[in-house]
């Protein structure tokens, strides 16, 4: 290969890595220091390849604070590209039904990589919600009700190559580990829905189930989070219940549009 050709791959797909990590920053946006820690990468090549992703408005500086954060034209993308392969328009009357019938909120998480990106919710209308995540967040596969449903539906070779990969990101998140996402990914198993109680959000209890594209492939999840006052087994059960039979209803409309045959997850 060119050396040019190559260098330039090199750079193309670490300015990807980079806005990934800008996407879980949220508003508060991220140091230099931080980008480069988690990217793996030195600091002088951190800063050169974010003031390249400034240049073509795919990130911003800001001004007092110094911290990153994704730029105008990745919205921009991101509107153009909806449009074209948007999920959340299959999802939708599920996740409305949900948050009607459950009175809590529901959410979408599709799978990306190593990640688990947060693509749509809906509040259901109980006063107090649970707003654990926002749209278009990131975190390690397996963490979260949704993230942790698709981790255990996939193949168990594949699920422990993830857990490897997401090891060192664990502790941030209710001081989960390798081990006890293992345990969690069996015990998702052997109860048919995922779990998740006063660890990621103190007080908020989330229940998730995956769902498949047309030749089986886990690649989503829908879950309902609320707080954990409202969330006796019982009503786990009954919400577990609720969640199977729309992510069916999701799977069947995926079987008749052209999603699932372009928008395989990325690996």
């Amino acid at each position: 290969m060119n050396s040019k050709i190559a260098t330039d791959a090199g750079s193309l797909k670490r300015g990807v890595a980079l806005l990934k990590i800008l996407a879980t920053a949220g508003s508060r946006g991220q140091a230099l220091t931080e980008v480069a820690e988690k990217a793996g990468i030195p600091h002088p090549t951190a800063h050169r390849i974010l003031k390249q992703l400034i240049t073509e408005g795919l990130a911003i500086q800001h001004f007092e604070t110094h911290r990153y954060k994704l730029g105008p034209l990745v919205f921009e993308l991101g509107l153009a590209g909806s449009s074209l392969h948007d999920i959340r328009d299959l999802c939708e009357p599920s996740m409305r039904d949900l948050a009607q019938q459950t009175e809590d909120t529901v959410y979408l998480v599709l799978r990306s990589g190593f990640e688990a990106v947060c693509m749509h919710r809906c509040e259901g209308p109980f006063p107090i919600r649970a707003l654990v995540l926002e749209v278009g967040s990131r975190r390690p596969l397996g963490v979260g009700a949704g993230g942790l449903a698709i981790l255990a539906a996939i193949d168990p070779e594949e699920r422990g190559a993830v857990i490897e990969r997401v090891e060192p990101y664990l502790p941030d998140f209710g001081n989960m580990s390798a081990d006890l996402l293992r345990d969690a990914c069996d015990k998702t198993v052997a109860d048919g829905m995922s779990l998740v109680q006063n660890k990621v959000s103190m007080g908020v209890t989330a229940v998730g189930i995956p769902f498949r594209n047309s030749v089986g492939t886990p690649i989503g999840a829908i879950s309902v989070a609320a707080l954990t006052q409202r969330m006796p087994n019982s009503r786990i059960q009954k919400i577990a219940a609720e969640l199977r039979r729309e992510a069916a209803n999701i799977e069947a409309r995926l079987r008749k549009s052209n999603w699932s045959q372009a928008n395989a997850p990325q690996r």
